[in-house]
């Protein structure tokens, strides 16, 4: 009898041995947890602010600061949202970010891949001294192109065109996307280039059918930062846009006609907020994947 009392305890012990192990594991980093989500509410903070800001009525922007509206939400309105959706210039605005934003991520991210598979696995006269010269290229400041390429904007006629945007967010976000590309590609196992090889397949097969599945993870990375550095750019699009501007711009130019026009200005501001944060939550596992690709060997 004893001994099966002193068998039950031992499987009883086994039993609750994890649930102890989980809960201690689960104290240990509790302290870590509560100070991520203190510096997740700060980071919060804005946003939400600047969405309670843009529901609020005109009249009281000046009295009243907008976390007083947390406690009686019923005072906030949509309106100004209506007004938005109503203003003519900031949905082209809006809809001229799309086209830039998508093919100034598109552009780097085509070219980019190619040109990371060429050199990560392609041999030909100069590759590593073209390649080094792709990465000196990353240390070149955006600011010391723009009298320059204005000049050259203005002789092809692309000053004032989205076609002109693209190509010049899709130069500078190259140099990224080439060395970004070619590191990750060049860490995928030799062995699946050969045996590709060996089964017939040429090099654009390889590329379309190997590297691009493989390479997915640092593709989605790449476009997720080149697509957050074209939506949020305001420098270049002030250098060469005039009437064809972005929703960064449209933004600017309001703030400098009205000063305070902030029921206009507030909600196209967090509408231009919320696009780049969905994509990014979207992609968001492909993202971390991308990251920590080649960290392991």
């Amino acid at each position: 009898m004893a001994a099966t009392v002193t068998a039950d305890d031992a499987q009883g012990r086994a039993a609750t041995a994890p649930v102890a192990r989980r809960s201690y594991g689960w104290l240990r980093r509790a302290p870590i947890h509560l100070i991520l989500v203190f510096f997740g509410l700060l980071w919060l903070i804005p946003t939400i602010g600047l969405f309670v800001t843009s529901l609020m009525q005109p009249t009281e922007f000046q009295q009243q600061g907008w976390w007083n509206y947390l406690t009686h939400p019923g005072d906030l309105t949509f309106d100004n949202y209506r007004a938005v959706f109503d203003n003519q210039a900031i949905m082209d605005s809006l809809w001229t970010t799309v086209l830039v934003a998508v093919g100034g991520t598109a552009v780097p991210v085509i070219v980019g891949a190619l040109a990371g598979y060429a050199f990560a696995w392609l041999e030909f006269p100069g590759r590593d001294w073209i390649f080094i010269i792709v990465v000196a290229l990353l240390v070149v400041p955006l600011q010391m192109a723009l009298i320059p390429m204005f000049q050259l904007y203005n002789d092809l006629n692309l000053f004032d065109t989205v076609l002109g945007l693209v190509l010049f967010h899709a130069a500078f976000g190259l140099p990224f996307a080439i060395f970004l590309l070619r590191n990750f590609f060049i860490g995928i196992p030799r062995d699946l280039m050969e045996a590709a090889r060996i089964d017939g397949a040429g090099e654009f097969k390889i590329f379309w059918r190997l590297i691009l599945p493989l390479g997915k993870p640092a593709i989605a990375s790449l476009a997720i930062f080149q697509f957050l550095w074209t939506w949020n750019d305001l420098l270049v699009a002030l250098t060469f846009g005039r009437s064809t501007v972005p929703i960064t711009v449209a933004i600017f130019s309001q703030m400098r006609q009205f000063s305070g026009n902030i029921e206009l200005i507030a909600p196209a501001t967090f509408i231009s907020l919320i696009v780049p944060l969905a994509v990014f939550f979207v992609f968001q596992r492909s993202f971390v994947q991308g990251l920590l690709a080649g960290s392991v060997k």
